[in-house]
């Protein structure tokens, strides 16, 4: 068989062989050596960083690291502010744009960046990804995606994105427009193509279940190849999960990861979400960048163990997380992902509540009979919230004075309501739904 995917990454100058053999190496070593291993790579990057990166020497305020867990404990952790300034004054000595991989961040945090990885730390980026879906057998050379993501509609960024689809061996189904009579068509096409996996944004995944439950349809029955549904960039409720599972006939799988550094955590086959020990190093840190210990919730902060080229040492991420208890250095779980920190409402009381909760909240209620197919909410004021919707039928009465009181009952009383519904909601230009927004500055 002929490798394209395989070939496409050789020829953009990452060495994935040498790639590879590096991570099954990490992947040999014992449970009872990993956290030396961890310790050692966290070492060996903070040293790395200090010696070749101006940048970094200077966010330290030193340029000697001590050594011991305390002295790790003692690094100032970054944040997206601390890359707001040129590329070229953050790389470190020997790496030019010319040598490196560069992207850009979603900018869903509000600051977005550009930041660059040094090409063998991204081809470890690939095989990461290449052995997690492994775990669900799909390989990346052979096996076809039905890709749910935002695109371009200008004519060079749609190319673009489309020749890459080509090469990795995907065929993109535009999501700005998720009607009945576009999902028809994505139906059609499931019914023409041997998909083998759905990858995307849960949004637009959990509209094609809602469509495919409306219509009494399992999707294994008209696209027999199908093997998983992987979903990724925004948050998966249980209960979403769930219809996915019933209306797509495989197991959903949920990713996180961002751009700049990784695969985050991986959902594996036996249901945990795995945190990425490999090539990162996971921690969750209270308010006071104390860690915490395993079970308590606090913000996540990531250091990148392989980016040469750029740090990300102790980088808060700007999400909140669990690890699980069972948690050990080889194989953290995540136990919970609760939300971006500035996903944060503020109520009158002074009260401060993931944002998400108020999602959540109005999410069992409003979605019960089937009539809503999608909704945000919206903090317009520090005691108003504006939840616009997507229906069959408009909410009635009744649904809304249950959502107020269960709002008034899991959060606090006294705040406002209102309800509008809309045709479609307003998306990201990338193609994202953000659930939760708070307006107040």
């Amino acid at each position: 068989m002929f490798h394209l995917f395989n070939l496409t990454l050789k020829l953009n100058g990452f060495p994935m062989k040498e790639a590879i053999a590096e991570f099954e190496k990490i992947q040999s070593i014992s449970d009872s050596d990993y956290e030396s291993h961890s310790i050692l790579k966290r070492k060996e990057i903070v040293e790395y960083h200090l010696k070749n990166n101006k940048s970094y020497q200077e966010f330290v305020g030193k340029s000697d690291f001590n050594t011991e867990v305390s002295g790790w404990n003692e690094l100032p952790i970054m944040t997206k502010k601390e890359f707001q300034k040129p590329l070229s004054e953050r790389l470190s000595n020997g790496f030019t744009t010319k040598n490196v991989y560069l992207n850009k961040t979603s900018g869903s945090s509000g600051d977005p960046f550009i930041f660059a990885k040094d090409k063998f730390c991204h081809a470890l980026t690939w095989a990461n990804i290449i052995n997690q879906f492994g775990w669900f057998g799909i390989d990346f050379n052979s096996s076809l995606q039905a890709r749910f993501y935002g695109i371009p509609l200008d004519f060079i960024g749609n190319t673009k994105e489309r020749i890459k689809d080509f090469l990795k061996n995907s065929y993109r189904f535009t999501i700005f427009d998720l009607s009945d009579k576009i999902l028809e068509k994505v139906l059609l096409k499931f019914q023409n193509k041997k998909f083998d996996y759905i990858n995307g944004y849960t949004s637009s995944i959990v509209l094609f279940a809602k469509f495919l439950q409306k219509k009494n349809i399992v999707l294994t029955s008209v696209c027999p190849s199908l093997k998983c549904c992987v979903v990724t960039s925004e948050m998966l409720f249980e209960e979403d999960k769930l219809l996915m599972e019933k209306q797509f006939g495989v197991p959903v799988v949920n990713e996180y990861g961002a751009s700049e550094l990784d695969l985050i955590a991986f959902q594996n086959p036996q249901g945990e979400w795995q945190v990425n020990s490999e090539t990162l190093f996971v921690e969750i840190l209270d308010d006071n960048n104390n860690v915490l210990p395993n079970g308590k919730e606090g913000r996540i902060v990531i250091t990148s163990l392989y980016n040469k080229a750029h740090p990300f040492i102790r980088y808060d991420i700007g999400d909140i997380g669990i690890l699980d208890e069972k948690s050990t250095f080889k194989k953290p779980i995540l136990k919970k992902l609760i939300g971006r920190t500035n996903d944060v409402a503020i109520l009158p009381s002074g009260k401060k509540s993931p944002g998400l909760t108020f999602y959540y909240v109005t999410k069992s209620i409003i979605e019960d009979d089937g009539n809503v197919k999608e909704f945000v909410v919206k903090q317009t004021k520090i005691d108003t919230f504006d939840i616009e919707y997507v229906s069959q039928n408009k909410l009635t009465e009744n649904q809304i004075l249950n959502i107020e009181k269960a709002i008034a009952t899991y959060l606090e009383s006294g705040l406002t309501f209102t309800f509008t519904r809309k045709e479609k909601l307003e998306r990201s230009k990338s193609g994202k739904l953000k659930q939760f927004i708070s307006l107040i500055k």
